[in-house]
């Protein structure tokens, strides 16, 4: 299979970027509803205590029934400085942290009325900093009937399973020696532990989906 169909995730998880390295072509699903309880507005991290959970608040809250395209991210509380606090108090030691900082900086420094324009821009950067070899485009409506050569990989990853797949990359994390190794975290954990080597990381490593 050479296509890949997939949904957009704010710093989406080691499996799920590693699963891009592997066709040719992928397509964001863009006229899908919003599914609570993913990682379409939140990421899991590594802390000195265990897993830290980030979520980017919606107006509405995260129960509404909508198109994505239509979801709004809620600025009522400082989320984007929350979250650059904690990626600082998570990462500050880690071995490129300073390597990708400025253009995490720029990416918290915005402020997206959509949670799709958010999740496009981090994939952008994304799509540069790992140099994913594959191409992208986005869906022109919700795909219900899916090509022979592609695969569906939508709600493949959510945080109730993330960490369920065998086949997760190893590397030295930040607080290993106190709380273990924390397999298919938050993209954002392999680039600030393992910098420009975690392209071949990716690309080396073929999971079973």
């Amino acid at each position: 299979m050479s296509n890949l169909l997939i949904e957009y995730q704010y710093f989406g998880s080691i499996n799920y970027i590693n699963t891009l390295f592997h066709f040719s072509n992928i397509e964001f699903e863009v006229y899908e509803s919003f599914q609570k309880m993913s990682f379409r507005n939140r990421m899991v991290l590594a802390g000195s205590n265990g897993l830290v959970t980030l979520s980017v608040p919606l107006e509405k809250g995260r129960d509404q029934k909508q198109p994505i395209q239509d979801v709004r991210i809620s600025y009522s509380l400082p989320w984007q400085q929350q979250h650059w606090r904690t990626i600082e108090s998570c990462y500050n030691r880690s071995p490129f942290y300073e390597f990708y900082r400025d253009g995490l900086e720029r990416i918290f420094s915005s402020r997206p009325v959509y949670l799709l324009d958010l999740n496009r821009d981090i994939q952008q950067w994304l799509w540069r900093v790992l140099k994913v070899p594959a191409g992208f485009s986005e869906t022109s409506s919700y795909q219900t009937q899916i090509p022979e050569n592609s695969f569906d990989a939508r709600n493949r990853w959510m945080p109730k399973n993330f960490q369920s797949d065998d086949a997760s990359i190893r590397y030295r994390q930040v607080f290993e020696d106190r709380i273990g190794f924390q397999p298919n975290l938050s993209i954002l954990d392999l680039l600030f532990c393992m910098g420009p080597s975690a392209h071949s990381l990716l690309k080396g490593n073929v999971l079973s989906i």
